[in-house]
């Protein structure tokens, strides 16, 4: 996310210029002259495009200006298109991404054909964009099947936007709005009215229903209520993907709602399985009920907004335009608990009403309405916590694993003399670390660091630092910021020998590969040491080639298979998947093979490691002169043949400190027990009581 955020305030200003230029849609109407276009204007902006007699062709858009489109992975995504009054696409060009998908392995020929065949497209129908298990319009471009989609729902959604702001403008009527986006927290959307809730104890149940429970004061039912239609509702609630997804499967005019609850009662049940309908809930408005059927609902598994509770159910639905419901005004959600004493059933209700700050009212009273509401947004912002602040508490106790991680790590560190003494201690201990790194920081928080975090950070202070990118991901944020200390106390190997999860699954394959017999090999130091400069010439050519095209730098960190690898877990394409497992086959015969000769990333901490303030690592004076066990046995020969550490490479396995206080192996602690040990005492040469030999004087 950090990553993401601060590459899009690097090109923002490029992407805007680009973004501007609406001039490319007069190819799009080949068949009239001349054709003129306006000014962008309006919220969203777009363009009227008229042709001769001063006729409407249709209104052209920039998608990043009007849905701020982003690609898969997540960085910013612009295509210009237009729409026709009728509600087709008139043509459509791509004209900025920043997407590693469509820049590695995917002809720039076939992306320009996949867009350009947008033209024709109705966006008005329903199924524009995804029919059941079918999708209509232009197929997915070979290799990029997701990012095609992304594509075909960033097209569709902002040509729907724009055609409905232009013709509510027109008709001057008060309206929901569908377009504008900002992120909003759990606890906002709640205070404002944005969700609605009911509670129903099991106490209150009993006397609604004339039963009796004797755990009265638990839940019944948790329920809660919003209209998911407008962006920052929904998208803030499930999810980009998830909110484009069910847009993509709506019309242009139908709404989305959101039921989510905890507690002992299903709002689903079970019936809907086999009748399609959900027989427990359903909407009223006025004289008008509207039933929810299974074939407009899409189950959620959580919510991604920050703060929200976990539900135990989760529904999105969707509600067709032809259902005839208002979403400018109030209707209710009836939820039926079951039949009481008197036969009759009991209903429970919970009333709704879309708050003012998403309904787009005609001019005069709307700028009246904006007025207030702009007051009470910043009324509020002056006592909400920052969107950074409900991340982390959301993800509390991930983080303070991670702390605990880190502070154990701080403690085997300056106690380290204490630690390595203890041989076998040390190896057992080093070997649960490295897999702690592996499954919790890998696979389960994805805190995997990358050269590509290097690089935005570098950015960021040439474009304008701001705080509050990085705190947007707290896992990395607190990882980097342990690295950057310990890098100044014991240099770059910190987190490279215990906290880098690919190094960490390296060094255990290598040992698993030992268990099993496979030779292993050592390379000439000589050889080994000019081995070294490729991952730091690697490193300078992606800051270089970053501060020219952050795309090509991008391309060019694909040398790490750490998202491959740990990240997307090998679920990607094929000669990704085969690059990391040729690494990690390399590193079964040479103990950690990429991070010692092509890992860019260690490349770019040993660069700052020299500032080190402390040398914690103890030699003997036999160490490279009469002795080179440490040299033999370092897991990344870092050790010189004379004996030298180099600090750039060590990766402070310490295991060259369980050497130096085993006695079975330093050469030194050796020498020292034969000095300790009492030398038998040599043979009689002489007989005392022997007659003195010839020469010799007497005893007197």
């Amino acid at each position: 996310m950090v990553c993401v955020a601060l590459v899009a305030v690097c090109i923002s200003t490029t992407l805007a210029a680009v973004a501007a230029d609406l001039t490319v849609a007069a190819s799009f109407f080949p068949a009239a002259t001349p054709v003129t276009i306006e000014e962008a204007s309006g919220q969203p902006p777009s363009a009227i495009v008229r042709g001769r007699n001063a006729q409407v062709l249709g209104y052209a858009f920039s998608t990043r200006q009007v849905s701020g489109s982003v690609g898969y992975s997540g960085r910013p995504l612009d295509i210009v298109a237009a729409v026709t009054p009728e509600g087709s696409i008139a043509g459509a060009r791509i004209v900025a991404h920043e997407e590693p998908i469509l820049v590695i392995g995917v002809p720039r020929e076939a992306l320009a054909a996949y867009v350009a065949n947008f033209a024709g497209f109705d966006v008005s129908a329903t199924s524009a964009v995804r029919s059941g298990s079918g999708v209509r319009g232009p197929q997915a471009v070979a290799g990029a099947s997701v990012t095609s989609a992304i594509i075909r729902d960033a097209i569709v959604r902002s040509a729907r936007t724009v055609l409905r702001t232009r013709s509510a403008a027109a008709a001057g009527k008060t309206r929901l709005d569908r377009e504008n986006l900002r992120r909003a927290s759990w606890p906002s959307l709640v205070a404002e009215g944005a969700i609605g809730h009911l509670s129903l104890s099991r106490g209150e149940a009993a006397r609604l229903l004339g039963t009796r429970d004797n755990e009265s004061d638990k839940p019944f039912i948790d329920l809660w209520l919003a209209l998911a239609t407008p962006p920052t509702i929904g998208e803030s609630l499930v999810g980009q993907r998830d909110y484009e997804s069910a847009l993509a499967g709506s019309g242009p005019d139908d709404d989305l709602v959101l039921i989510a609850a905890n507690g002992l009662y299903s709002f689903k049940g079970t019936e809907w399985r086999r009748s399609g309908v959900f027989d427990r809930i359903e909407l009223i408005q006025g004289n008008r009920t509207i039933q929810l059927r299974s074939d407009d609902h899409r189950n959620i598994e959580r919510l991604r907004v920050p703060g929200a509770p976990d539900f135990r159910e989760i529904g999105l639905f969707r509600i067709a335009q032809s259902s005839g419901l208002d979403s400018t005004a109030p209707f209710r959600l009836d939820l039926a608990l079951a039949r009481g004493t008197s036969g009759a059933p009991v209903v429970v209700s919970l009333n709704y009403r879309i708050p003012d700050t998403y309904l787009v009212r005609p001019s005069a009273e709307r700028q009246q309405i904006l007025a207030s509401e702009d007051q009470r947004a910043a009324d509020e912002a002056a006592n909400e916590r920052p969107l950074w602040q409900d991340i982390w508490w959301e993800r509390r106790f991930e983080i303070a694993a991670l702390v605990l991680m880190l502070g154990g790590l701080g403690g085997i560190l300056i106690f380290q003399n204490a630690v390595t003494s203890h041989g076998r201690f040390y190896h057992y201990l080093r070997t649960g670390f490295l897999i702690l790194t592996f499954v919790f920081l890998g696979l389960i928080a994805n805190a995997q660091l990358s050269v590509v975090n290097v690089l935005t950070f570098i950015h960021a202070l040439l474009s304008g630092f701001r705080w509050e990118l990085f705190l947007l991901d707290p896992m990395v944020f607190i990882l980097w910021g342990f690295v950057a200390v310990s890098i100044l106390f014991w240099g770059r190997g910190v987190f490279c020998g215990w906290l880098c999860p690919f190094g960490a699954l390296q060094e255990l394959l290598y040992k698993l590969a030992q268990r099993l017999g496979l030779k292993q090999f050592e390379i000439p130091f000589s050889l080994h040491e000019r081995l070294w400069m490729i991952k730091y010439v690697l490193f300078l050519a992606v800051l270089a080639i970053s501060l020219n095209s952050i795309t090509d730098a991008f391309q060019l960190a694909e040398v790490e298979p750490f998202k491959t690898a740990i990240t997307l877990k090998f679920m990607r394409e094929w000669p990704f998947v085969i690059y990391a497992l040729l690494l990690l086959a390399a590193g079964l015969f040479i103990e950690r093979f990429y991070c010692r000769y092509l890992c860019p990333l260690g490349g770019a901490l040993a660069i700052p490691a020299r500032m080190r303030m402390f040398e914690w690592l103890r030699r003997y004076r036999e160490c490279g002169s009469e002795c080179q066990v440490c040299a033999r046995r370092c897991t990344v020969q870092a050790i010189h043949p004379l004996g030298q550490i180099n600090p750039n490479e060590c990766i402070y396995c310490l295991q060259c400190q369980a050497n130096y206080f085993d006695n079975s192996v330093c050469l030194h602690l050796k020498k020292r027990e034969e000095r300790r040990r009492p030398r038998p005492a040599s043979p009689a040469t002489t007989n005392i009581g022997a007659t003195p030999t010839q020469g010799g004087s007497h005893a007197s």
